[in-house]
């Protein structure tokens, strides 16, 4: 039986921790599905489909990916539930320290309660990634810091496009 996990995130921006994630998964995982969240409520950075776009250039230039074994796709609702629609047996997360562990457990316990077929596997990060978070990378942009080691070369291009008086 094919394994497919579901990875699901805003991904605003993708980070190389995200990265690191979706590496570490496709050693044991034959696919995985990125599922970007998409929330009427709230106003991205970038759009879905930009999103979309940089997650899969991000794909196409690292020789160590196979494309064939990733999908990108939008979602909005609950992830375990797009992941059960997309026909993923696993949540694939990643965890940076003690804090995301907590949050982390507490949501994979009441993910299993709601769809008990699908099981959440987790991958620490990397040394060299583990305290990148997306937040931050966007509040350093925004200052004109040097986001380069946080990200991939095309997010990182992207980030210096963007007119962030009007964000």
């Amino acid at each position: 039986m094919k394994k497919i996990a579901f990875y699901a995130g805003s991904f605003d921006p993708l980070t190389n921790g995200h990265l690191d994630v979706i590496k570490r998964g496709l050693l044991v995982i034959d696919e995985i599905i990125i599922g970007i969240g998409v929330h009427p409520g709230k106003k991205p950075l970038f759009t879905f489909d930009e999103r979309q776009d940089l997650i899969r250039q991000t794909i196409t230039n690292d020789t160590r990916l196979d494309e064939s074994r990733i999908k990108v796709i939008s979602f909005d609702g609950l992830a375990v539930e797009a992941a059960k629609n997309n026909g993923a047996t696993f949540l694939l997360r990643g965890l940076r320290d003690s804090s995301d562990l907590d949050d982390e457990m507490r949501m994979a316990g009441m993910n299993e309660v709601m769809e008990p077929d699908i099981k959440t596997v987790f991958f620490p990060a990397s040394a060299d990634v583990r305290f990148i978070n997306a937040t931050l990378v966007r509040q350093i942009a925004k200052m004109k810091g040097d986001i380069s080691a946080f990200v991939p070369k095309a997010v990182h291009n992207a980030l210096l496009n963007i007119d962030f008086s009007s964000k």
